[in-house]
């Protein structure tokens, strides 16, 4: 059996004391390796050109070349698979620099508490790992501003992603616009703070109305909701309309927003009309719930390996025998549009 090689970081921030500190959390692993740290975005391309590291943690507020003109540079003359490494102060910035290329993110700890500490060191590990798995040259443009809002009704969509996933979303939102009667409900992996800057981020895009779901909102044709970092979002059936709620996690939800969650309320509340998409991200979130909309007789689609950015989640779900379509990013969208017309 062969033996992987270490995966080979390098780290760019302007600060000494983040530089120690993420190396000394990723040296912890035997498999991980920083072959280098950078000060600024113009050291970083010169030491991504001579080493060619497997992964980069960026931070984008740098002196000389900031974050955003070094993803653009990296984008066109060496793509490689780039991780932000940013404060809940920064929201904006970190949406901005998914649009230009980078694939995931991390959010800085606001105090450097031991479990804090221990936080970052475990969800860097994990994501630099599955830059094994990445492809920097999948992610999907940004969405052009699609125009028109009819409002008649269709039907609900579950929607799971992780690493990767924001463009993504962002580019089915943009093909689900020659239907925006459908109601699309999105668990993206992300911190919390940092989901209602996406929904804000989203729905400046239109047609769609995208908002953070909060407990007790009413589920609308044209509607988007993003499950709030940190809680879950479901769908209860009362009296003749649907409300969502966002419960924390319990001890046995191993994500918070956790798809499985998302996908077992849709299969519970719509049945055989159930319809959940399992886009790009790590992990296997979204399998068993597959198997609950499966069971109640709904539709699980996934996203192929040829455009998912990591093919974590779509292959899990694929996995369970319950995923009836595999299809590119590009041809969700124009499939969903198509069902939602047949089922009205």
């Amino acid at each position: 059996m062969s033996i992987l090689a270490p995966v080979k970081v390098l780290v760019v921030d302007d600060s000494e004391s983040n530089r120690r500190l993420l190396t000394e959390l990723l040296e912890s692993a035997p498999d991980l390796r920083v072959v280098s740290t950078a000060a600024d975005g113009n050291e970083g391309l010169r030491q991504v050109m001579a080493l060619h590291p497997d992964v980069v943690t960026l931070d984008l507020e740098m002196p000389r070349l900031g974050g955003y003109s070094f993803l653009r540079l990296l984008k066109s003359t060496a793509p490689t698979p780039v991780i932000v490494i940013s404060s809940y102060a920064h929201q904006a910035d970190v949406f901005k620099a998914l649009e230009l290329g980078a694939i995931d993110f991390i959010a800085k700890p606001s105090r450097p508490t031991p479990e804090a500490v221990e936080k970052l060191r475990r969800e860097l590990q994990d994501k630099v790992r599955a830059a094994r798995q990445l492809r920097p040259d999948r992610a999907p443009p940004p969405p052009r501003r699609p125009r028109g809002l009819p409002l008649e009704p269709s039907f609900v969509v579950g929607v799971g992603a992780s690493t990767g996933g924001p463009p993504a979303v962002q580019r089915l939102m943009e093909a689900l616009s020659a239907e925006p009667s459908v109601s699309m409900l999105v668990c993206q992996h992300m911190p919390r703070q940092f989901t209602r800057a996406f929904a804000e981020r989203l729905d400046r895009l239109g047609p769609f109305t995208v908002r953070e779901a909060q407990e007790g909102d009413v589920l609308q044709p044209g509607h988007v909701f993003i499950a709030p970092g940190g809680r879950q979002l479901v769908v209860y059936r009362q009296g003749g309309q649907y409300t969502l709620g966002t419960p924390p996690p319990t001890m046995q939800d191993k994500h918070a927003p956790s798809v499985d969650r998302l996908f077992m309320s849709l299969a519970e509340v719509f049945g055989a009309r159930s319809v959940g998409v399992v886009l790009t991200g790590m992990g296997s979130d979204g399998a068993q719930g597959a198997r609950s909309i499966h069971k109640a007789g709904g539709e699980v689609w996934a996203e192929s390996e040829r455009t998912a950015v990591v093919y974590g989640m779509p292959q899990e779900a694929v996995a369970t025998g319950a995923v009836s379509r595999v299809l590119p990013l590009g041809e969700i969208g124009p499939a969903l549009v198509e069902l939602a017309r047949k089922r009205r």
